[in-house]
């Protein structure tokens, strides 16, 4: 009789001796599938290590000339003082939407005490102040070339309201120890973002001896020091620059240096306001191949002028990108344009609306005025994106 269970035995014995192993193929693909997943993490000496890039971002508003001519506040006379939010409400969803947002206030609100009054020495009532804030904006820039219309009392009655407001200011100041104080926007996305301000002049008005912290002038060294401190204290850095030919539809030579310094230097964006017109934004290659964003001009935001290109202004929006590498890089990203306008057609005599939303009754030829507005801003910057377009139009 065979004893089959013999047989099973030597036969699975010498298998064994010869390595022919009936589970070895299962157990090889368990291996190689190891093997597979554990490449990937190991280290690769001929390939040059890529760190983990974490993005955040902030997004930022800035509008143009807010210049309170004597008919503005008088239009905004009420019983109860100046209310400026129904001649302004129609914008406010333009810049209560992003992260920080920054205006030229450039009449100084020093309010009924010190005498109201328009051109050529501006006193604005305190009461724009408040619908600034209520609008959504977050940062005023003082330095222009009206900071001493009302003398150091004007300028320190104008802040002390901003503070009140717990708005920052920028440009303008009520002390040294003040002007020290870098303005810093700190935001919940962890991007810190620094404000400056300066000016060309104050239309002859001399700085009073010892108080030159009332306003900041256009002067190299001590914007390279406040750029350079601004660096170090915060990610990113706009500047606000009050300069120009009034009324000039492209940059002077005074705004194309200033602008180029700021660009070597680092700033991230120059913000432009004075000639009370729109003029083109552009990319500007500072001296490290770093590109910085520049509108030279925003226009008139709201004021009393009223021929045409006086009453279209603006808002930029921007964001500012920081990527997490052994640079911390910032990094403008995405600009974009809202074109605006001040019209008095409405209830009001002047009421400024998204030029995207007029009708001929608003203005005639509205939709080509819109167009020609856009080919001019846009003409150094042709990808420049625009929010809107005309009733009845392509945009």
């Amino acid at each position: 009789m065979i004893n089959y269970a013999k047989i099973m035995y030597i036969t699975l014995f010498v298998l064994l001796l010869s390595g022919c192993n009936p589970f070895a193929a299962d157990e090889t693909t368990q291996k190689e599938r190891s093997a597979d997943h554990i490449s990937f993490s190991q280290h690769n000496p001929h390939q040059k290590a890529q760190p983990d890039i974490f993005i955040k971002n902030i997004s930022i508003s800035a509008i143009g000339d807010i210049l309170v001519h004597k008919r503005v506040y008088r239009d905004a006379k009420t019983n109860d003082g100046y209310a400026f939010m129904p001649m302004m409400k129609q914008v406010k969803p333009y810049l209560n939407d992003t992260t920080i947002s920054i205006a030229n206030q450039e009449t100084m609100i020093a309010g009924q005490a010190h005498g109201l009054s328009g051109y050529p020495t501006f006193n604005t009532p305190k009461s724009m102040g408040n619908t600034l804030k209520s609008l959504g904006i977050d940062v005023v820039s003082l330095a222009n070339n009206h900071t001493l219309d009302q003398g150091p009392a004007g300028v320190k009655s104008a802040i002390s309201h901003w503070e009140k407001l717990d708005m920052k200011y920028t440009g303008a100041y009520k002390s040294q120890r003040d002007r020290e104080r870098l303005r810093v926007f700190q935001s919940d996305a962890g991007i810190d973002t620094a404000f400056l301000s300066y000016t060309y002049g104050t239309n002859g008005i001399p700085v009073p001896t010892g108080q030159s912290y009332l306003v900041n002038t256009i002067d190299y060294a001590q914007m390279r020091r406040d750029i350079n401190k601004a660096k170090q204290q915060a990610d990113a850095v706009v500047l606000s620059l009050h300069a120009g030919d009034e009324y000039e539809p492209l940059p002077n030579q005074l705004q194309k240096n200033v602008v180029q310094f700021a660009a070597d230097l680092g700033v991230d964006a120059v913000i432009g306001h004075h000639p009370h017109v729109l003029q083109p934004i552009e990319w500007v290659e500072g001296k490290q191949g770093n590109r910085m964003l520049a509108a030279y001009s925003l226009g008139n935001f709201f004021s009393g002028q009223t021929a045409l290109k006086k009453r279209i202004g603006g808002i930029l929006k921007f964001d500012l990108e920081k990527r997490k590498d052994a640079q911390d890089t910032i990094q403008v990203k995405r600009p974009k344009f809202l074109l605006t306008y001040v019209t008095s057609a409405g209830p009001h005599n002047f009421e400024v609306l998204p030029m995207h939303d007029l009708d001929e009754a608003d203005l005639e030829d509205h939709q080509n005025v819109y167009l020609e507005s856009k080919q001019h801003v846009s003409q150094f910057m042709p990808e420049l994106k625009f929010v809107g377009s005309p009733k009845g139009g392509e945009g």
